[in-house]
C-alpha cells in the first residue's frame, strides 16, 4: 500500500490544478486519471477542441464569404475536413503533453485507472495491470461530469450522440438537429453550419443561453438567425430514433423532424460513478452532486470535492479557482473563490461574455441599479475589423456605483470581459473603469464608454 499526503481523483482542470499547487506546497501528490491523456472532458473533449474547431471554421467562413470590402478576391476555396481534425487533435495532443510536462516537473504521481474511495484516506485504483491500494491523510474528488440526455432519447454514439462525437464528424451533415441552446449546442451548431450544414437547433424554453442576460440573449438570437441557423423555440423533445442512416426527431404537438445527425446538448450531470462515496457514508443530493462546505469539504472527515461534481457553473476555469481554493485550505488553513466574479463565455461569432448579475436578476431581487451601454458599430476597432454586431453592457449599484455585473456581445467579448472582471474583484465602480484610459483604437474602449454611459456621459455615442 503506497502513501502519499493527498490523492485527487481525476485529472480535469479541478484536479491536475489542484496537483500542481498542492505539489509547489510540498505535498506527496497522487492524481488518478482514468484517461491516458491528462486535462479531462475540457482538454480532451471539450473545451479545448471545441475552440480550435470554431477558429478553423470561422477562418473558413471568412475566406469563403465575402472579402472584397478589404481588397480581397478569393477563389475556389475548399474544404479539407480531415486536415481541420487532424489540427484539432495536434492543439489537444501539445497541451496534453504540457500538462504531462508539468507533473513530472512538480514530482507529481500518476496513476492511470478508475480511482475508488474504499475507506477513510484509502483509495484503490483499478487498471490495465490490476489494482493498487493507496492511502493519504486528505482526498480530493474532480471527477467532472458527463453529458446530459433526455427521456425518450438513447445516445448511440454515432448518429444520435453529444459533443464528443459532434467534435470528430468524419463528413458534414446535410442536416444536423441541435438539442439544446446553451453555450455548447450553440457553438458546435456555429461550427457545422460554417462548414455547409443546414443546422435547426430545438430548445425547450422560450429562449436561447438559458441564464445569461435576455437582452443579450435575444440580440444573439437574432444575429444567429441572420448567420443561416434555424430555431424552434418552446418545444419539448420527445423521443430520437434512427436506422443508422438518419435520425427522426419527435417534438410534442409539432410535426417530427428527420436529419442526419442529432446533437444532444442538453448540459451536463455529475460524475460519480463507481467512485465508492457510500463507503464512507457522502449522500450526494437530488441532482447527484456532492455537497460540500463554504471550504469544500465533504461529510466525510478528509474528503473534499471541486469542480462540476459539486454543481454551480460548470465551467473549467471554476474548477481550477475551487482546486487551487481547496489545496490552500488544506495546508494554509484558507482558500477562497468569489463565485460572483467568475466568467462565463460563449465562443460563437460574435463572442458573447458575461461575468456578475444580470439585469434580470437585479430586477428579481429589487436592487436598484444603473445601466450603460455602448454598441460596438460606434468603436473605430470595430469598425476597421468589420466586427460590429453587439454591445457592452455594465450594471452599478444605483447609490455606490458598485459595479453588479457585465455582458459583452461582440468581438473578443470572451477577452474584453476580464476587464470587467477583475475590476468586480477589486470592488470597483463604473466610475473607476470609466476614468481608465483606454489605448485607442482598440475594442476595450467600448468597455470604458459603457462605463462611462452609466453616468449618461459617453462620449462616441
Amino acid at each position: 500500500m503506497t502513501k502519499h499526503n493527498l490523492i485527487i481523483i481525476g485529472g480535469g482542470p479541478g484536479g491536475y490544478v489542484a496537483a500542481i499547487r498542492a505539489a509547489q506546497l510540498g505535498l506527496d501528490v497522487a492524481c488518478i486519471e482514468l484517461d491516458k491523456s491528462l486535462g479531462g472532458t475540457c482538454l480532451r473533449v471539450g473545451c479545448i477542441p471545441s475552440k480550435a474547431l470554431l477558429e478553423s471554421s470561422e477562418q473558413f467562413s471568412e475566406i469563403k464569404g465575402d472579402l472584397s470590402s478589404h481588397g480581397i478576391m478569393v477563389d475556389g476555396v475548399q474544404l479539407d475536413l480531415g486536415k481541420m481534425l487532424k489540427n484539432k487533435d495536434r492543439v489537444v495532443r501539445a497541451l496534453t503533453g504540457g500538462i504531462d510536462s508539468l507533473f513530472k516537473k512538480n514530482k507529481i504521481t500518476r496513476y492511470l485507472g478508475r480511482g475508488r474511495i474504499t475507506a477513510a484516506g484509502k483509495v484503490t485504483v483499478s487498471g490495465s495491470e490490476g489494482e493498487t491500494e493507496l492511502t493519504a491523510d486528505k482526498i480530493i474528488i474532480a471527477t467532472g461530469s458527463v453529458p446530459a440526455t433526455l427521456p425518450g432519447i438513447e445516445l448511440d454514439g454515432d448518429r444520435i450522440g453529444t459533443s464528443t462525437e459532434a467534435l470528430t464528424y468524419g463528413e458534414v451533415p446535410g442536416h444536423l438537429v441541435v438539442i439544446g441552446a446553451g453555450a455548447i449546442g450553440l457553438e458546435m451548431a456555429t461550427v457545422w453550419r460554417r462548414l455547409g450544414a443546414s443546422v435547426t437547433i430545438l430548445e425547450y424554453l422560450d429562449r436561447i443561453l438559458p441564464g445569461m442576460d435576455s437582452a443579450i440573449a435575444t440580440e444573439a438570437l437574432k444575429i444567429f438567425k441572420k448567420q443561416g441557423l434555424n430555431f424552434q423555440l418552446g418545444c419539448k423533445v420527445t423521443g430520437v430514433t434512427t436506422d443508422g442512416k438518419g435520425c427522426t426527431v419527435d417534438i410534442d404537438g409539432a410535426d417530427a423532424i428527420h436529419c442526419d445527425r442529432v446533437l444532444v446538448a442538453v448540459g451536463r450531470k455529475p460524475n460519480t460513478a463507481e467512485l465508492g462515496l457510500e463507503s464512507v457514508g457522502i449522500e450526494t443530493d437530488k441532482r447527484g452532486f456532492v455537497p460540500v462546505d463554504e471550504h469544500l469539504a465533504t461529510s466525510a472527515e478528509g474528503i473534499y470535492a471541486v469542480g462540476d461534481v459539486i454543481g454551480g457553473a460548470m465551467l473549467a476555469h471554476k474548477a481550477e479557482e475551487e482546486g487551487v481554493a481547496c489545496v490552500e485550505g488544506i495546508v494554509n488553513g484558507y482558500g477562497h473563490v468569489n463565485y460572483n466574479t467568475i466568467p462565463a463565455i460563449v465562443y460563437t461569432a460574435p463572442e458573447i461574455a458575461s461575468v456578475g448579475q444580470t439585469e434580470d436578476e437585479l430586477k428579481e431581487a429589487d436592487v436598484a441599479y444603473r445601466k450603460g451601454e455602448f454598441p460596438f458599430i460606434a468603436n473605430g476597432r470595430a469598425r476597421a475589423i468589420g466586427h460590429t454586431d453587439g454591445r457592452v453592457k455594465i450594471l452599478a449599484d444605483e447609490k455606490t456605483d458598485r459595479i453588479l455585473g457585465a455582458h459583452i456581445i461582440g468581438p473578443h467579448a470572451g477577452d474584453l470581459i476580464a476587464e470587467a472582471a477583475v475590476a468586480m474583484e477589486f470592488g470597483a465602480s463604473s466610475e473607476d473603469l470609466a476614468r481608465c484610459c483606454h489605448a485607442h483604437p482598440t475594442l476595450a474602449e467600448a468597455v470604458k464608454e459603457a462605463s462611462l454611459a452609466v453616468d449618461g456621459r459617453a462620449l462616441h455615442m
